[in-house]
């Protein structure tokens, strides 16, 4: 025991294996089966093909469209979501009268339900909705937002208003941890309102924004839930994302399309996530 309390190192293996034993029983061994069974022609007696599934995959249709649709969409969403939270967050973290309210109001989103969620949008949303009820009463037509180019704007609605309160606080949190005295400094010598905010604030946020990124990013990719349960299996082509792409291939049983495309959608997230960091880590090295 005098042995394992000097040795810092093996005394916390010791502490972080039922952790570490269960990422591996739930995340890394049925990712690496999921790996050998993308090279397999069967998940059952099957034969080595190699990247055969890959360039099948790659060739598909149907994935092309999936991909192309989960790239817009986070390429739309989580700048879009930053900006607004970055400029609430600044807006809540002067002196407003109910701010704390404002504050817990913008929170709210995380706690509700998703189900409880899907039946509010769907009520606003539906051909026979809210929203088609009031442009009905000013004497325009019904539209069909969920069987329309509309769907992916709906769905990017449901995504900002379900994240934008966390990012917020995040954002919120990074500005009061900047001190006063950079912008009194900054006051006496001249510099102007954006020139705090450009040369401080934003340079400060940094560390923040990478992590609020992050996860803004990784967020986007979990919208497969609401668009499911307003959508369908089958959505309109417009919001028809990768995971609905995995969820088919899982219920027609074609493990080959199903593995290989969860492989390949995790290689790129982690290629994403790594280069977001090795940035981020030579930017702080620049502001320290």
């Amino acid at each position: 025991m005098r042995w394992l309390r000097g040795n810092e190192g093996l005394t916390a293996l010791l502490f972080l294996w039922p952790s570490l034993a269960g990422f591996a029983v739930f995340f890394l061994i049925p990712f690496g089966m999921g790996f050998y069974y993308s090279l397999m022609d069967s998940p059952v007696d099957g034969s080595f093909v190699g990247i055969e599934n890959y360039r099948e995959l790659l060739g598909n249709p149907i994935f092309r469209r999936a991909a192309v649709n989960t790239s817009l969409f986070m390429a739309i969403c989580v700048p879009l979501n930053m900006l607004i939270a970055l400029g609430l967050a600044m807006l809540l973290n002067r002196k407003l009268p109910m701010r704390q309210t404002f504050r817990i109001s913008f929170l709210s989103p995380l706690v509700v339900p998703v189900a409880s969620v899907v039946l509010v949008w769907n009520a606003l949303f539906d051909l026979h909705g809210t929203i088609n009820a009031w442009l009905a009463g000013w004497g325009i037509r019904p539209h069909d937002w969920m069987e329309s180019e509309a769907s992916l704007y709906v769905l990017i609605i449901v995504y900002l208003w379900k994240n934008i309160g966390y990012n917020m606080i995040l954002f919120l949190a990074g500005l009061q941890n900047i001190p006063n005295d950079y912008y009194e400094a900054a006051s006496m010598d001249g510099a102007g309102k954006f020139r705090q905010w450009r040369s401080i604030t934003l340079v400060y946020l940094t560390p923040t924004a990478f992590f609020v990124f992050i996860m803004s990013m990784i967020n986007s990719f979990k919208m497969f839930r609401e668009t499911y349960l307003i959508a369908g299996n089958y959505p309109d082509e417009n919001i028809y994302m990768l995971q609905h792409y995995m969820n088919n291939m899982f219920k027609s049983l074609d493990y080959q399309k199903l593995t290989s495309a969860a492989f390949l959608m995790a290689v790129v997230i982690v290629l994403l996530v790594l280069t977001l960091f090795v940035v981020e880590r030579r930017i702080s090295k620049s502001i320290g």
